[in-house]
C-alpha cells in the first residue's frame, strides 16, 4: 500500500482507539483495518496495457469488469489501467474476459506502442472537429508517445503492413460516414469540420477509399458506417 493508504489506516485506528477499550465494535473496525492493510500489502502492482480502449464508455467497461474480477483499481485511462492483485487471477483469465466485450490484453512492446498511435489518431481525428489550430500529424504522435515520428511510421508499418498516414485516411472517412449518417451537416460543412482543403478533394479522397461516390454512398444503406468508437483495424 502507498503512504497515503498507511496514512489513513493509522488514523482510524487511532480514532477508534479514542472509544471505549472494551468497545467490541471498535475492536473489530481495528482487527478488519489490519486485515486489509496486510492483503493489500501482499499484493502486487499490475500494469495492463489493454487493446481497442477508444472513448469513455470503454473506460467504464474496463473499470466494472476487472473490479468483479477482484482487482483493486489505483489508476485507468484510455489503453492503461494500473491495478493491484494477488495471484488468484491470471492473465489469461482476465485476457479471456476483457475479450467479451471487445477488448484484450497487450502483452508485446511493439504491439503496444502501435495501439497507442491508433488511440491517438482517433483522438486526433476528434480533435479536428474542437480545435481551430491542430499541431502537424508527426508533432502530434512525437510530442504524445516521446519518439522520432520516423521510428513510430515504421513501427507502424512494419506491423499493420499500412502507413500511418492511410490508417488516418481511414478514420477521416469513417468519420465523413458518421456524419453523413446523421444528416445535419453538408458535405462542405463536413470538410471544413475535418480540416479538408476542399469539398472536391474529401470527394476524391472518398471514393478512393471507399470505391464509392459521397452520393452514392448517402443512397446506399448506413451498415457500411462505423463509429469511431467501433474502429480497430482497417479493412
Amino acid at each position: 500500500m502507498d503512504g497515503g493508504g498507511e496514512l489513513s489506516r493509522r488514523l482510524w485506528i487511532k480514532f477508534f482507539g479514542k472509544l471505549r477499550q472494551n468497545d467490541i465494535l471498535s475492536r473489530a473496525c481495528i482487527i478488519i483495518l489490519n486485515q486489509n492493510y496486510r492483503e493489500m500489502s501482499r499484493s502486487e502492482k499490475v500494469i495492463l496495457n489493454i487493446k481497442n480502449m477508444v472513448c469513455p464508455r470503454c473506460i467504464m467497461v474496463v473499470r466494472d469488469t476487472l473490479s468483479e474480477m477482484g482487482f483493486m483499481i489505483e489508476e485507468i485511462s484510455l489503453g492503461k489501467a494500473v491495478v493491484r492483485a494477488d495471484d488468484s487471477v491470471s492473465m489469461e483469465q482476465v485476457d479471456e474476459k476483457l475479450k467479451e466485450y471487445g477488448f484484450e490484453l497487450i502483452r508485446g512492446r511493439h504491439q503496444q506502442l502501435v495501439e497507442q498511435i491508433k488511440t491517438l489518431l482517433i483522438r486526433y481525428v476528434k480533435d479536428l472537429e474542437h480545435s481551430e489550430e491542430t499541431p502537424k500529424l508527426s508533432d502530434y504522435l512525437s510530442a504524445n508517445l516521446h519518439q522520432n515520428y520516423s521510428s513510430l511510421s515504421s513501427a507502424f508499418s512494419e506491423r499493420e503492413e499500412t502507413t500511418i498516414e492511410k490508417y488516418l485516411i481511414f478514420l477521416k472517412i469513417e468519420r465523413v460516414k458518421e456524419l453523413l449518417s446523421y444528416g445535419e451537416m453538408t458535405l462542405s460543412e463536413i470538410a471544413y469540420q475535418l480540416n479538408y482543403s476542399s469539398v472536391a478533394y474529401l470527394s476524391n479522397q472518398f471514393k478512393q477509399t471507399t470505391g464509392m461516390s459521397v452520393t452514392d454512398y448517402k443512397k446506399a444503406s448506413d451498415s457500411f458506417r462505423k463509429s469511431l468508437d467501433d474502429v480497430d483495424e482497417t479493412e
